[in-house]
């Protein structure tokens, strides 16, 4: 199957601080985004990049991105919530490709060899994600009280790309469009209509930068990269 991913980047990052919008901050002289093209070009597999971007921001890419990569589409302007630049990131990938991946631009650390897993997991089987086994106990708590203690070993922190067959993830998205029903990722939309979603375990360093501290972690573990052994 020929395979594409929409890039998310329209999200402001308030959690961030500061004015810059999240896929516009800088990381040891590159944008987030810019890191997370660069990484993504990485898999050969990959033959349509899409990014989504905020209509503000369209003048901050040209300034701050750049490829030369054929693969890596013109932006498209997203929407108020996830679901909606999502919507318009699908629409601009032409037909021929078969198998979607849909990737958060604050994971700017995603490593070739994970997307190769899960792009190959999903064409075998519909819909797959990358994700993390919890480490912790985690509590459902409701006013502050706890409901429930899950089981550890069920407890996995979803990451992404999270890659679907188009059609399926097109069912998917349209009928949450049609009950004006918003997921917290791409992968519940699927799991709704009942389709099983494969999980493959990715790394620990595919986090998603949102406070400061993460930012702060992601740069001491560039500089220890580029140090080498």
């Amino acid at each position: 199957m020929q395979t594409a991913v929409i890039v998310l980047a329209a999200g402001r990052g308030e959690r961030l601080g500061g004015k810059t919008p999240k896929a516009f901050v800088d990381l040891a002289g590159k944008t987030l985004l810019q890191r997370t093209l660069d990484n993504l070009l990485q898999f050969s597999g990959f033959g349509w990049l899409q990014p989504v971007l905020s209509a503000s921001d369209l003048s901050l890419y040209a300034e701050r991105v750049s490829s030369g990569d054929p693969r890596v589409a013109r932006p498209v302007i997203g929407g108020a919530e996830r679901q909606d630049s999502v919507a318009a990131g699908l629409a601009a990938i032409p037909e021929e490709f078969e198998l979607i991946a849909i990737h958060d631009a604050a994971r700017c650390r995603v490593s070739a060899g994970d997307v190769a897993r899960v792009v190959e997991v999903a064409e075998r089987s519909g819909a797959a994600v990358l994700a993390a086994p919890c480490r912790d106990t985690v509590k459902l708590v409701e006013d502050g009280v706890v409901t429930t203690t899950p089981r550890r070993d069920r407890c996995w922190l979803a990451q992404t790309p999270q890659v679907f067959h188009r059609s399926l993830f097109a069912e998917a998205l349209a009928k949450a469009q049609a009950e004006d029903f918003q997921g917290t990722d791409d992968a519940q939309l699927v799991e709704r209509l009942g389709a099983p979603v494969q999980v493959v375990e990715g790394s620990p360093g595919n986090f998603k930068i949102t406070v400061p501290e993460d930012l702060a972690l992601a740069a001491r573990l560039l500089a220890l990269e580029e140090a080498g052994p």
